[in-house]
């Protein structure tokens, strides 16, 4: 990964309090995976920002070496990698989600 594409995404995390490195937009995500991490962050009514991997290959392979985590979706919280889908869709079905959003000062709308 090129020096410039990690400053990318250190920029991007550091941007946002919520930053989901996904396929797709938030309105209209292109996998399945990425798709239902963006249905329980809007469940959890939590702001975030989508960045779509799929139109920047250098963020897409990037991001994976950055987090050293080999899948999309990749949800982030005040610069701290939470997981993909699987660990996000569990954090979310244990109440553990909400729970780290609220302890890292992200409101949460709904539980």
């Amino acid at each position: 990964m090129s020096e410039s594409t990690e400053q990318r995404i250190k920029d991007i995390i550091a941007g946002s309090d919520v930053v989901l490195f996904m396929k797709g937009v938030p309105a209209a995500p292109q996998c399945g995976f990425s798709g239902a991490v963006v249905q329980i962050l809007n469940g959890l009514g939590v702001p975030f920002i989508g960045v779509d991997v799929l139109a920047d290959p250098d963020i897409r392979e990037g991001v994976k070496l950055f987090s050293n985590w080999p899948t999309i979706p990749q949800l982030y919280v005040k610069g701290e990698f939470l997981g993909g889908c699987d660990i996000v869709r569990e954090m979310f079905k244990l109440g553990e989600l909400a729970a780290v959003l609220n302890d890292k000062g992200v409101a949460v709308a709904a539980s």
